[in-house]
């Protein structure tokens, strides 16, 4: 097992040598336009164009919960669209993260890793505007991509 690896920083800028993928979470409405993909789209066009194009023909692929999108972005990284938000907005069933959606898309992930030989990077996913606890989710990331050996860092943007 590694250890999950914190540091200061930015998530689209990944601090690691040989191939990276960057993770994040996205919702299941087809929405980009807050939080870290605003960040990711400032750096990159592909990974929204992609996301949109996904959740637009999400009659004929696997878009839904818990599902991973991998975009190249450069030869050496790509970005994980990870759905894992149901909606956008904090109602009667609580926020919109949904903890098993992210426990299956890291799962994915893990094997797009492993098949890569790519480190993973991301922000403290689905923290942000979806809601999530990271005392939920930290344990989730430790147990499908750092006890599967895939060396992971997560970024605190300061």
């Amino acid at each position: 097992m590694v250890p999950l690896s914190i540091v200061r920083g930015d998530a689209t800028s990944p601090q690691a040598a040989g191939r990276k993928i960057i993770a994040h979470v996205c919702n299941d409405l087809g929405g980009w336009g807050k939080g870290f993909v605003l960040a990711i789209s400032r750096r990159w066009p592909e990974p929204e164009r992609a996301y949109r194009r996904w959740h637009r023909e999400r009659a004929g692929n696997d878009f839904g919960l818990g599902a991973v999108q991998l975009v190249q972005v450069r030869p050496d990284t790509w970005v994980a669209n990870m759905v894992a938000q149901h909606g956008m907005r904090t109602g009667s069933n609580g926020p919109p993260i949904r903890y098993d959606a992210v426990a299956t898309a890291l799962a994915a992930l893990a094997g797009h890793a492993a098949e890569l030989s790519a480190s993973v990077h991301m922000p403290r996913i689905g923290c942000g505007l979806a809601g999530g606890r990271w005392e939920r989710i930290e344990p989730l990331v430790t147990a499908a991509l750092c006890e599967r050996d895939v060396a992971t860092t997560v970024y605190d943007y300061s």
